[in-house]
């Protein structure tokens, strides 16, 4: 085989989320422990898995921009918000159904993110971070000054519940599969990529733009569908959590939720899905550990106050950052593909 064919073959079996039998058994039984979560968890557990699924969407968008592609997006929760106003105007003003509105307003988000995509053509780094800062500003300035009767304004907007051969998407378990069936369908597609062709030559262009032209590569069109994918999954995620909620406001899309994003594709590692997914978990599992514990402590603690733990959690926030840039900057995917080559030449020590 060619050169070439080993680089992808490699590259391929790197990103692949099943290599053996014992690992296609494992994930059979997980989604069928997922699709029976409603039957055996509470309420509160169900609401977390639906919120987990619904930013593992938008994250892995991120993953496919910044991980695979190398370029910095601090606007995802813009185009996760354009995905969710375009969605939610779209159901209620136009009266679409969601199967139709949710891949529309994706594609509008999608649309929203390519013209940032663009402005990556010529800047990178530091320029590239304030470029995507800027699409945040802007998403917040058009929502909060264009007429209210077109997007809301301060108001937000209410949506009606999702709906399937005439059956209302209205329960906590209903929501949760359809965010679980749109997850593993957006999860699937992510693999694809990554697999493919394409996923090979964002890998190029993240580790060098200038020698991908030079080899035949096409960079312009290569930043810019890096783009329109990330703001695509950042949309669909944002047409979700606008049926998961029923409503729509401008303060559930901010600079600190892209930056929540950054982390999480920080910490699961660059580059992989299944980092992406890892970071996900551990960074909402944190989230809600803090959420649950904090109530307890302001009452215990008298000179403890809501702001003090809202405060500890953004402590936290940039704790785990630097620490993961500083010590694991390739994050917990990384250090567990260490563990599996140790485990597998042990006992020998090459």
């Amino acid at each position: 085989m060619d050169p070439a064919g080993v680089f992808a073959t490699s590259f391929a079996q790197d990103q692949a989320l099943v290599r053996t039998r014992s690992q296609a058994v494992t994930l059979g039984l997980f989604v069928m422990f997922m699709f029976a979560l409603p039957w055996i968890a509470d309420a509160r557990s169900v609401a977390v898995m639906t919120s987990m699924l619904i930013t593992a969407v938008v994250v892995i968008g991120l993953q496919i921009n910044t991980g695979l592609a190398g370029q910095i997006n601090l606007g995802q929760a813009a185009f996760m918000g354009a995905g969710a106003y375009a969605t939610a105007l779209l159901a209620t003003k136009g009266g679409m159904p969601f199967w139709i509105a949710l891949p529309v307003g994706g594609v509008c988000a999608a649309l929203f993110g390519l013209v940032f995509g663009l402005a990556a053509v010529r800047i990178k780094g530091f320029y590239l971070a304030l470029t995507t800062i800027a699409a945040q500003i802007l998403f917040h300035f058009m929502v909060l000054n264009l007429p209210a009767a077109w997007m809301g304004g301060s108001n937000g907007i209410t949506v009606e519940p999702a709906r399937l051969f005439g059956w209302a998407l209205d329960t906590d378990a209903a929501v949760y599969y359809l965010c679980l069936v749109v997850a593993c369908i957006m999860i699937a597609g992510a693999y694809g990529v990554a697999r493919s062709r394409h996923g090979r030559i964002f890998a190029a262009v993240r580790d060098d733009d200038v020698a991908s032209g030079m080899m035949g590569i096409d960079v312009v069109r290569t930043k810019a569908l890096a783009f329109l994918l990330g703001a695509f999954y950042a949309g669909i995620g944002g047409g979700l959590w606008a049926y998961y909620v029923r409503f729509v406001s401008i303060d559930q899309f901010t600079l600190i939720h892209s930056i929540w994003f950054i982390a999480m594709v920080i910490v699961g590692g660059m580059g992989s899905v299944t980092g992406a997914l890892i970071g996900v978990f551990v960074i909402r599992f944190a989230q809600e550990f803090f959420t649950s514990v904090g109530p307890s402590l302001v009452e215990n603690f008298s000179f403890l106050s809501g702001d003090v733990v809202f405060a500890a959690l953004n402590i936290f926030l940039g704790g785990i950052i630097a620490g993961f840039l500083i010590f694991e900057p390739r994050g917990l995917m990384h250090r567990w593909n260490i563990l599996k080559r140790s485990y597998r030449m042990w006992p020998y020590p090459y």
